[in-house]
């Protein structure tokens, strides 16, 4: 099969992103999620503690991982306010340990510019910022680092709520917004190599309006940009399958497929051995690669 047919193009597919090197024409990296919370909405502070933050992000990378995501601080505004100091003394450490001990991409995920320059200072290589660049400083800290920045949709401030969005055509908004905010990265220096787009699922967004971008992803995929898609154990999949935090799973796979057909080139995850699996296996039905060895019926 042809990947044009089946994925929208990219205007620069071939990414040095760290010390990996990515063609996003034919493969697709998958994330791994290492909250250092106390309050994570999937594993309640499992990783809190930084031996478990860092055995967590080192299992991840055995199990396939490409690129390991570290948080210090919920999205949710329902869990208390983490001052930069306190966001910097829960990441900096994860990151530099990693680093250490790994060439996997790492991601910080976060909003306030000085926690990036001093993650990227550290080892990171890529922002994680899940405002779109809402302060444009964050824009200036990435120019400077010739780093990555994945620049995700979402309403609201960071840490604040936003109730009952609306949106009259939530794709359309989303797309508009993303593109909006990669003109503005591009205003303060920032490549368009060094992008990647997030629509933002269930960020300041209702169970329809996720279902409706995972629907329609591919009119976010051709924006050109390699797309990241975080769906894995969403509010989304638990109310559209009735499934509590923990039961998530196969919606969650189910969902990450559905954005993979339609051109996703980065999943972000919580179970990463089964998402490495589904993804190698959509690949290979999709005709972008081979399988490991043959042996039935040759």
């Amino acid at each position: 099969m042809d990947p044009g047919l089946t994925w929208p193009p990219l205007v620069e597919p071939v990414r040095r992103i760290g010390a990996r090197t990515f063609d996003f024409t034919r493969q697709v990296a998958v994330m791994a999620i290492v909250n250092r919370t106390p309050d994570s909405f999937h594993d309640h502070g499992a990783t809190f503690a930084l031996d478990r933050a860092v055995e967590r992000a080192m299992a991840a990378v055995a199990e396939g991982a490409d690129w390991v995501d570290v948080g210090g601080v919920p999205f949710s505004p329902d869990t208390p306010p983490v001052p930069e100091a306190a966001e910097l003394d829960r990441v900096l450490p994860v990151v530099e340990a990693v680093r250490a001990r790994s060439a996997v991409v790492i991601s910080v995920d976060t909003a306030r510019p000085g926690v990036a320059r001093r993650a990227l200072a550290a080892g990171a290589d890529v922002v994680n910022d899940t405002s779109g660049l809402r302060d444009p400083a964050m824009a200036e800290v990435v120019a400077a680092a010739g780093a990555t920045v994945v620049i995700a949709h979402s309403l609201a401030a960071p840490h604040t709520h936003h109730p009952r969005p609306r949106y009259v055509d939530v794709v359309d908004e989303v797309a508009r917004f993303l593109r909006d905010r990669v003109a503005r990265a591009g205003r303060y220096g920032v490549a368009p190599g060094q992008i990647v787009v997030d629509p933002g699922h269930d960020l300041n967004k209702n169970t329809y309006h996720s279902l409706e971008l995972t629907r329609r992803l591919s009119e976010i995929t051709a924006l050109g940009l390699p797309t990241l898609v975080a769906v894995s154990n969403k509010d989304f999949v638990g109310e559209t399958l009735d499934r509590q935090r923990g039961r998530r799973a196969a919606g969650s796979l189910a969902a990450a497929v559905l954005c993979v057909r339609q051109g996703a080139r980065i999943v972000r995850v919580h179970d990463v051995a089964a998402t490495v699996d589904a993804v190698r296996m959509t690949e290979a039905v999709l005709g972008l690669r081979e399988p490991a060895y043959l042996r039935h019926n040759v």
